[in-house]
């Protein structure tokens, strides 16, 4: 088996990114564990910076069809 430090996206769909994030932001919520909430935020904070918008400009775009 290989070790991997970093896992690349770019081979992710928009919707899986999006399912992804609300799927953490449920659990999050549900489940009252913040460490899920921490992770969301976390990803949407740094893809933010890679579309090169804000982050509500980002989750806006994955939820374009």
């Amino acid at each position: 088996m290989n070790e991997f430090d970093k896992i690349s996206i770019a081979e992710m769909s928009k919707q899986d990114m999006l399912m992804i994030i609300e799927a953490l932001d449920f659990t999050g919520k549900n489940a009252n564990e913040n460490a899920f909430l921490n992770l969301k935020d976390s990803i949407i904070k740094e893809l933010s910076v890679l579309y090169g918008g804000n982050e509500e400009d980002f989750i806006n775009y994955l939820r374009k069809k």
